[in-house]
């Protein structure tokens, strides 16, 4: 039998009020988490390889803990900053 969960993580704990507080908007939010999340991924696969080329999380973590969830927190604790990028948009 598992024990229960106390305070639930993820999408839920950060709440998304506070989240939205650190970007412009949502769809600005999800570029920003997603990016960390990626960046939390490939420090995991490399550090089997001996190669630190990324920075691993901010927070504390959980051994099940996904990138997303951890970058959420990450953003919610203001470890992180976005800047906008100004500039012409491409397209192909």
């Amino acid at each position: 039998m598992s024990s229960p969960i106390t305070t639930p993580e993820g999408i839920i704990n950060p709440p998304i009020d506070e989240l939205l507080e650190a970007t412009d908007s949502k769809y600005s939010l999800v570029i920003y988490a997603a990016k960390r999340a990626r960046q939390i991924n490939a420090y995991y696969s490399q550090l089997g390889e001996g190669l630190l080329e990324y920075v691993g999380p901010l927070v504390d973590t959980h051994v099940h803990e996904k990138p997303l969830s951890i970058a959420l927190r990450e953003i919610n604790a203001g470890l992180l900053t976005s800047e906008a990028v100004d500039g012409p948009v491409t397209k192909q």
